[in-house]
């Protein structure tokens, strides 16, 4: 009897404030998207900068993604070591910092190897964050974990509406030095309360599978986990085509203005963080397998809509509902390869995700260039129908 009060008392340390770690960690999520935001929409001038042309800045950007995909899967190993909180705030200062060095750089080369550092930060800030989400998650027993991505949604928006409104008047070098400043300011008033608490609940395994020298999975859990890493890949790999391609198709395809083009994109991110902010309530009404099965069922659904619309309405109305189908998706699958692995669950499922954004975009150039656009679009229908036939096939784990 004794030694199961102690397990009781391991798992749910009811000193631990759960409200605000929730408001922390969301802080976080929010400046993640919007540290990206506003490095992403100076892309172009650090272009001119730097004198490269559209090959080599290629080659410069893929130091984020490098840097993130190596990153992630140790950072699963120091949040198991030293605490997902803690690992958080570190990668928080590296990011605030590491945003501000693409202005100061002068050529391709030299662009690459700092954005091979703020990669790193991000692929870290990533992994760790939604650790410490899982853990929170476990510990209220609600499925929060979509308003978590909402904030990062949010975060990413003002982050890009903002930098578009300075573009014109701040330099990227003031620009990136005043988000590294706001991630700092951001990482002061948030942090501490972090790295005051440990993490709230570890429900997701007993202590003895918790115990540092079982290092290895079992086979079956090793392999949902890859599972809910190929849902998170079908979803990102829509959110990456429709970010680099969406307007385009609008613009090329559909001959709409350039102020219309632009707007695609802005209906899709819009209805993700909507379905989002409503993706706890959805997930207590219709459980985890049918949110992912209705979710990839209505983005199949919408995206066909938005690729292959005569008109450009229906095609806006296609991106809106696809934002709504995909919206869900990634958070279920980073929360349940959370809850079976932990850390490095969350490290698998991070790197399919951001995996299959990357793949996105290259997989559509490639696609429009033996095909047209409109039709390579329909990959992303393909996927998020393969995101919803997953989702079915893990109805008894999800």
């Amino acid at each position: 009897m004794p030694s199961i009060n102690k397990s009781r008392a391991h798992t749910v340390p009811a000193a631990t404030p759960l409200t605000p770690l929730r408001v922390a960690l969301t802080a976080f999520f929010a400046l993640d998207g919007f540290v990206f935001a506003g490095w992403v929409v100076r892309i172009p001038a650090i272009k001119e900068q730097t004198d490269a042309s559209a090959g080599t800045l290629g080659l410069a950007l893929l130091g984020v993604s490098a840097g993130a995909v190596v990153t992630m899967t140790l950072t699963g190993r120091l949040c198991r070591r030293h605490g997902s909180h803690p690992v958080t705030v570190v990668c928080a200062v590296l990011l605030s910092l590491t945003v501000t060095l693409p202005p100061l750089t002068h050529s391709p080369l030299a662009l690459g190897a700092v954005l091979l550092l703020f990669g790193a930060a991000y692929g870290g800030i990533n992994v760790a964050f939604n650790s410490a989400a899982v853990d929170l998650v476990a510990a209220l027993r609600r499925p929060i974990m979509p308003t978590f991505h909402a904030a990062f949604s949010l975060g990413g928006m003002i982050g890009a509406g903002l930098g578009g409104l300075v573009a014109g008047s701040l330099s990227p070098t003031l620009h990136l030095l005043g988000l590294g400043i706001v991630g700092l300011a951001v990482t002061a008033l948030a942090g501490p309360t972090l790295l005051r608490h440990p993490p709230p609940a570890t429900v997701r395994t007993p202590p003895t599978a918790a115990d540092p020298v079982s290092r290895r999975l079992a086979p079956r859990t090793r392999r949902a986990v890859v599972v809910f890493g190929l849902i998170a890949l079908c979803t990102a790999y829509g959110e990456g085509a429709l970010a680099d391609w969406g307007a385009l198709h609008l613009r090329q395809d559909l001959k709409a203005s350039a102020g219309a083009a632009a707007l695609g994109y802005s209906c899709f991110a819009l209805a993700m963080t909507v379905g989002r902010l409503t993706g706890t309530t959805l997930l207590e009404r219709l459980g985890r397998t049918r949110t992912v099965v209705t979710g990839g069922t209505v983005a199949a659904a919408g995206m066909l809509l938005g690729s292959l619309a005569p008109a450009l309405w229906a095609a806006l109305l296609g991106y809106l509902v696809t934002g709504l189908g995909l919206a869900n998706l990634f958070p279920v699958a980073v929360e349940r390869a959370g809850t079976l692995a932990g850390p490095s669950g969350v490290a698998v499922a991070s790197t399919f995700g951001y995996g299959g954004m990357l793949l996105g975009p290259p997989a559509i150039g490639f696609l429009a260039e033996w095909l047209s656009l409109s039709t390579a679009l329909t990959s992303v229908a393909v996927l998020a129908a393969a995101a919803a036939l997953i989702g079915f096939g893990t109805r008894g784990t999800a």
